[in-house]
């Protein structure tokens, strides 16, 4: 899948087999940040730079554990 650059009003679209993901840039807020939107769900989350940071310099076990779906996404819980 890729990246897809289009006039689909949600920006670009970020995606694999397994996610599919549109990501823009917010200003909103205090400070400017990272708005991510799962497609498939239409859940967002916004990263500010502190927490763009953290992702960057999380160790690999840490990442890791964060992708396991079974930890949070298949719970059905909010």
């Amino acid at each position: 899948m890729g990246i897809e650059f289009g006039d689909n009003g949600i920006g670009p679209v970020v995606g694999n087999e397994f996610a599919q993901v549109s990501v823009t840039f917010d200003a909103e807020g205090n400070s400017a940040r990272l708005r991510i939107e799962d497609l498939r769900t239409g859940r967002v989350r916004f990263l500010d730079a502190l927490e763009l940071e953290t992702l960057v310099w999380l160790p690999e076990t840490h990442l890791t554990a964060l992708m396991d779906p079974s930890r949070d996404r298949w719970r059905g819980d909010e």
